[in-house]
């Protein structure tokens, strides 16, 4: 039974673009073949909205995945955008920290989650989960239950000494609890090429991590603002504008990047 590859999209800053990263990777990937489901674990709940969930219509929720009152295949919804499913959150998860508190096995709650239900998980490709702008409880879920990260990382000062902190928190998940746990990629967001820090931000972060940093870089785009209002991705609302491109263009990189990982992990 195939196993889907799961990816946590993190940054503790918020603001940064990780769910316009979610829900247009997200539909970038549908969009080539590829079935995908996004978890919202952010109590905001922006990615249920961006995706036209209706607060009304999300009776099960990733909260009641993490306190175990519903298992996976009753809390998936499907959204307008084919072949991309979500599990929705509503503000109940902003209490999460507290609720949880008790349990000893906290931090593996989602991992659990998704584990107890390989048979319905294994009809994704992907499953992307949008994190809170925090490094709290359900960012620590996410992190343990997930394969990888991509970590938006807003073109503006002080960028990179964000990032260190994050940095510090994947190493701490992975010497105690998710030892496989690697950065899948860091994208370069709300770029402008007009903008002198924008380039040296770039420049910054290339010379520092490297290829870790993926090439495209998503643009500052008015079109990419604008479409959650209309709770569609950018990919539905303009196919063609400088945001549904880069969208397209990340998604291959990191279908090649599965891909290779892959081959590599068959040579071994």
């Amino acid at each position: 039974m195939k196993t889907p590859k799961i990816i946590a999209i993190a940054n503790q800053k918020g603001g940064v673009g990780k769910t316009t990263t979610t829900i247009n990777l997200g539909a970038a990937l549908a969009e080539k073949s590829k079935n995908v489901l996004l978890i919202d674990l952010d109590p905001q709940g922006n990615a249920s909205t961006g995706l036209g969930i209706d607060t009304k219509d999300r009776k099960v929720t990733t909260y009641d995945l993490l306190t175990g009152d519903a298992a996976v295949g009753t809390a998936i919804m499907a959204t307008t955008v084919q072949n991309l499913s979500i599990i929705p959150a509503t503000t109940d998860l902003s209490s999460a920290d507290i609720d949880l508190i008790a349990n000893q096995k906290r931090s593996f709650l989602l991992r659990d989650a998704l584990r107890s239900d390989d048979k319905t998980l294994a009809k994704f490709d992907y499953i992307l989960i949008d994190c809170p702008p925090s490094l709290n409880i359900l960012t620590v879920n996410a992190m343990v239950a997930a394969h990888s990260l991509i970590v938006p990382l807003q073109s503006e000062f002080f960028a990179l000494e964000g990032l260190s902190q994050l940095i510090l928190s994947v190493r701490d998940v992975r010497q105690t609890a998710n030892p496989n746990l690697r950065i899948e990629g860091i994208a370069l967001t709300m770029y402008d090429r007009r903008n002198n820090l924008s380039l040296q931000v770039e420049d910054d972060a290339r010379e520092n991590m490297g290829d870790m940093v993926f090439k495209t870089v998503i643009p500052r785009n008015v079109r990419l603002s604008e479409a959650p209002s209309f709770a569609i991705p950018v990919l539905e609302y303009d196919p063609t504008s400088k945001g549904s491109i880069a969208y397209r263009s990340l998604a291959r990189e990191v279908i090649n990047k599965s891909k290779r990982v892959r081959a590599s992990s068959h040579g071994a």
